[in-house]
């Protein structure tokens, strides 16, 4: 029975899930925090429960390291040889990778290569490779890239209308991000549902501090909101979504900041950050929404209206609906969040919900819309570290 440790690297964190496959049981799934800060966290879950240190944590090696001691020492694995693969989740695949791929020198080539189009995510996917490569030499190494499932999107839909040489000599393009999760929940709805995910047209509503929305027309993505960066598409928490690209230039030339510091207010300093003044954090612009705070107010009706205008998007594109899914953080617990949106397009696409179940599903899996709906509508709980296990699984013929 294989175990494969899921890997998610940041550039100051690490994020891990080990599972014993092929029952996908989790062991153990944890995280380190604040790599290469003068002190780190690490929080790794134990038959249940919860274990948080301070720890120092030089580098990715070093929390890999301790990783491994503590899979031994709290009795998750007798010896660290069980684990027979990692699976790293790859912000980027390109146009080069729309399946996962095992690691060999041109995988690892062509991440250096794809790097220019994800500088933020790519240096620290690759150095998560890197260490548990060195700690577990004889472990298959898969990675499993955030792009993959929406290189199925026609050229229609992926292509800006700019010069189209600036796609063949630089590739710029749509690219779409967070495939995993539409991919986990988009066929585990269609479990729920008892049908085939092949025979329908679905709405996955990833909702977190990042978000995206995925069209998936017979299993597979036709569109999605997100673009040549994580940073297109709907409000976010701290970042902007689309917006007009004269907004930049004006703004440079009347403030004089640079192109570096324009992508970085954008990214980091707008969305529900940007407009309520409070908070990158949904609960936090709740709170302040309780409160009667204005602006808090304000950047709740304008993510709701952006979430909405793109559903009727969608269902217009792929000429009907059978199931809209919320899920990731906001979709799977801020209730508010998705009766907003919902009350939106609810006449137009004729949405029917149970205003009081919605109320109170949170983090499960809950169909809220009712027998009368046309659409069904659905919460459904990501699994991207799955996802990753199951495609190393497969790759390495475990």
């Amino acid at each position: 029975m294989p175990k494969v440790m899921s890997v998610n690297a940041g550039s100051s964190s690490l994020k891990f899930s080990l599972f014993q496959m092929p029952e996908e049981t989790v062991l153990t799934s944890g995280v380190f925090e604040k790599i290469g800060l003068p002190m780190g966290i690490f929080t790794i879950k134990v038959n249940g429960e919860k274990i948080t240190k301070e720890i120092e944590l030089k580098d990715h090696n070093v929390a890999v390291d301790i990783l491994l001691k503590a899979l031994v020492e709290y009795g998750i694995v007798k010896n660290i040889s069980e684990i027979d693969a990692v699976g790293h989740r790859v912000l980027h695949g390109g146009e080069i990778y729309a399946t996962s791929a095992i690691f060999d020198k041109k995988v690892v080539q062509d991440i250096k290569d794809l790097t220019e189009l994800g500088p933020l995510h790519m240096p620290a996917n690759l150095m998560g490779y890197e260490v548990f490569h060195q700690a577990l030499p004889n472990a298959g190494q898969v990675a499993v890239f955030d792009t993959s499932f929406h290189q199925t999107m026609p050229p229609e839909v992926f292509l800006y209308p700019v010069p189209y040489e600036w796609y063949k000599k630089y590739r710029v393009r749509r690219y779409g991000f967070h495939g995993t999760s539409h991919k986990y929940v988009s066929r585990r709805v269609a479990e729920l549902m008892g049908k085939k995910v092949e025979d329908l047209n679905i709405i996955t509503c990833h909702l977190g501090n990042g978000a995206s929305l995925c069209a998936v027309k017979g299993g597979k993505s036709y569109d999605t909101s997100m673009g040549f960066t994580p940073l297109a598409g709907i409000m976010m928490g701290a970042r902007s979504g689309d917006i007009d690209p004269s907004v930049l230039s004006f703004m440079e030339d009347k403030t004089g900041i640079t192109p570096d510091e324009m992508t970085n207010t954008l990214n980091r300093k707008s969305g529900m950050l940007g407009i309520s003044g409070v908070s990158s954090d949904a609960r936090d612009i709740q709170k302040a929404v309780d409160e009667g705070n204005e602006r808090a107010i304000l950047s709740r009706k304008m993510y709701a209206v952006r979430l909405a205008e793109t559903i009727g998007g969608y269902y217009a594109l792929l000429g009907h609906v059978d199931a809209i899914v919320f899920t990731a953080g906001l979709g799977e617990n801020d209730v508010k969040v998705r009766a907003e949106a919902l009350d939106m397009v609810k006449e137009a696409l004729g949405i029917e919900y149970d205003a009081e179940l919605n109320a109170v599903s949170r983090g499960k899996e809950v169909k809220i819309s009712t027998p009368d709906s046309k659409i069904e509508v659905w919460v459904v709980p990501t699994n991207e570290e799955l996802v990753i296990a199951r495609d190393t699984v497969e790759l390495l013929g475990l």
